[in-house]
């Protein structure tokens, strides 16, 4: 569900960034700083005794804040 629900995040990001204006450069910084972010906290999950499970629902929970935050910028 990761990787179908991660799609739709990827898809957004790509029409936004495409627009090559102000907010495209505001959301590639984004999405990297986010992607190192979660890397960190899925790493310290991890050594702290987190099941991969509950570490992927993390990423999901993260993916669904995306999509919901790209969803409204969208235009109609």
């Amino acid at each position: 569900m990761l990787a179908v629900e991660a799609s739709e995040v990827v898809r957004l990001r790509c029409e936004t960034l495409s627009h090559g204006d102000e907010a495209a450069g505001q959301e590639a910084v984004l999405m990297v700083s986010e992607k190192i972010a979660a890397a960190f906290e899925a790493a310290a999950s991890l050594l702290a005794g987190a099941t991969p499970t509950a570490v992927v629902q993390r990423y999901r929970e993260h993916v669904a804040a995306n999509a919901r935050r790209l969803s409204a910028n969208e235009a109609p």
